[in-house]
């Protein structure tokens, strides 16, 4: 199987995100071969897995990371998902027997028949997809911060306990790219979630449909998944899968030489000693990822006593962004590993730029620091702890004290950093710096999404505000021709740039190793998830 991870593979895979995005997927019926039953395993398996952050919201309308994605999928179905392991970004059936795009605005469906919830609710039927898919569409009347994912459905209409239709109100690019196959496409049980005085939940999962169920949950030590007594299938292929969170990729590595995991995503850095020095039973796997790295410049930021703070000054931001070296940065943070990015859109996909427009500048970052009078100045810059981060931010204070700032790096673990922009926190206005990375599906809307004018006080932690960025990512959305869509979002992150609240690093790395004498790991094509639903035992 290992074969698609050498460099060759990730350039068809790349050449193949750009022709699943022209259509061929969206438009054609799937087929019906189901992967509903697998293989039986008689034999007693348990999995260890390091996921690099444990679960706060199990919600798909609220979710905060990858890692309860991976979590969310063992427990509950999707209409379809990109095959694990596929360079190809391939979809395929899941939860549907059959789903086809009839027009731009029509998909049918018809899901398996007799799938029970867990807690005595029933079986899984089409009310359930329809409550699922409008519930974050707001129609249902709540504010899911996931909205974007169903912002142009109409409604879906049942036929009957199996069957029904999606009426878009509009033609929307990213439904198969980024809607149905990821979280959003997760379908809740109706009787369950509206049984709850809040119609949400955090980390109990009101019913379950899928192959496992959390069996315990320590917090910050682990999680235990176990098969789903009530899943129809073949028995999922472990009795156990235990999720250990150890935010820090180094401290991932320590725990798998250890024995104590059977894979773990690694640091950039660890990359070269490894290749040359495998452990026993030990496959390193490389990925070019659909994530972006960048230092955010809150624009609205204030000092503690509310007054206007420094960085609400354009020069001083422009003056930032021309005094960083990605070069440097990505050296130490990264030991070679990855590539400066152009923007936060990924080579290999619909809108990604050649150029940035600032690059890197001493010079003319003295002259407007000194033009401000602001030489000296301390600012301060918020990372997570992890071992890339806290490295690269350094890095970005040594080159910003060059030419006359001083930077002080403060680290937050996991569950602090994943909150500070937020418009409840404390620190959403006087946040000044923040090295950020998000992760995203292979349509360029998931990475533009989240610096909208909405997204002020949820995920848009720099605060940019443009009606024109907004106004574009519409229409991005709704337009379904390539060109056209090249260059609204080549625009879009212009627009970004050209405020002064971004600095884009690289879209970094993604590596894992793991014990092949155990597991046959089932991975996203860009490295970002491990789907845990498909792992199997070697």
């Amino acid at each position: 199987m290992m074969e698609w991870f050498n460099l060759a593979a990730r350039r068809v895979m790349r050449a193949n995100r750009r022709s699943l995005l022209k259509g061929g997927a969206a438009l054609g019926a799937l087929a019906a071969a189901s992967t509903l039953h697998r293989p039986a395993w008689s034999a007693t398996k348990t999995v260890r897995v390091r996921s690099y952050a444990d679960i706060q919201i199990l919600d798909p309308a609220f979710r905060l990371a990858g890692a309860e994605d991976d979590v969310m999928h063992c427990c509950m179905n999707r209409l379809v998902h990109f095959k694990a392991n596929d360079p190809n970004w391939t979809l395929e059936n899941e939860f549907a027997e059959e789903i086809e795009q009839i027009d731009p605005l029509t998909v049918k469906f018809r899901i398996k028949k007799g799938v029970p919830w867990s807690d005595g609710f029933g079986v899984t039927t089409a009310e359930d997809v329809k409550y699922s898919y409008e519930r974050i569409a707001g129609i249902t009347g709540l504010a899911a911060d996931y909205v974007v994912d169903w912002q142009s459905l109409k409604e879906v209409e049942v036929i009957d306990e199996v069957s029904g239709v999606i009426h878009l109100k509009e033609p929307f690019a990213a439904l198969w790219t980024s809607s149905l196959p990821y979280g959003s496409g997760n379908v809740v049980c109706k009787a369950a979630t509206e049984a709850l005085a809040e119609k949400r939940w955090t980390t109990e999962i009101p019913a379950y449909n899928g192959p496992y169920r959390i069996r315990e949950w320590v917090p910050k030590q682990k999680l235990v998944l176990e098969p789903n007594p009530n899943w129809p299938g073949d028995k999922a292929p472990f009795d156990e899968i235990v999720v250990i969170p150890i935010e820090d990729p180094k401290a991932g590595e320590i725990a798998y030489l250890a024995g104590e995991v059977d894979i773990t995503g690694i640091d950039p850095s660890s990359i070269p000693e490894l290749e040359s020095n495998m452990p026993l039973d030990t496959t390193l796997a490389k990925f070019p990822p659909n994530a972006y790295i960048w230092l955010g410049m809150n624009v609205d930021q204030q000092k503690a006593d509310g007054s206007p703070g420094p960085l609400q000054d354009l020069n001083l931001r422009r003056a930032i962004q021309l005094g960083i070296n990605v070069q440097d940065v990505l050296g130490a943070a990264f030991y070679g590993q990855a590539q400066p990015s152009t923007g936060i859109v990924a080579p290999g996909l619909v809108g990604h730029r050649e150029k940035n427009i600032y690059d890197f500048d001493p010079d003319k970052a003295r002259e407007l620091i000194k033009a401000g009078g602001y030489e000296g100045i301390t600012i301060e810059l918020a990372t997570i702890n992890q071992t890339w981060a806290t490295t690269g931010a350094q890095v970005i204070a040594a080159n910003l004290a060059d030419v006359g700032l001083n930077v002080e790096v403060t680290p937050h673990d996991s569950g602090t950093f994943w909150t500070l922009g937020f418009a409840d926190s404390p620190t959403a206005m006087t946040n000044q710096l923040i090295l950020n990375r998000y992760t995203m599906a292979p349509d360029p809307s998931w990475a533009t999404e989240w610096f909208t004018n909405g997204q002020i006080g949820i995920w848009n932690w720099e605060r940019f505000y443009s009606d024109e960025f907004e106004a574009l990512n519409t229409d991005g959305l709704r337009e379904t021709d390539i060109d056209k869509r090249n260059a609204i979002y080549q625009r879009m992150q212009d627009l970004m740039e050209e405020s002064g609240a971004y600095k884009f690093l690289t879209h970094g790395v993604n590596a894992f190793i793991y014990n092949h004498a155990k597991l046959n790991p089932a991975l996203s094509p860009d490295g970002q998830n491990q789907n845990l639903r498909y792992h199997t035992p070697t």
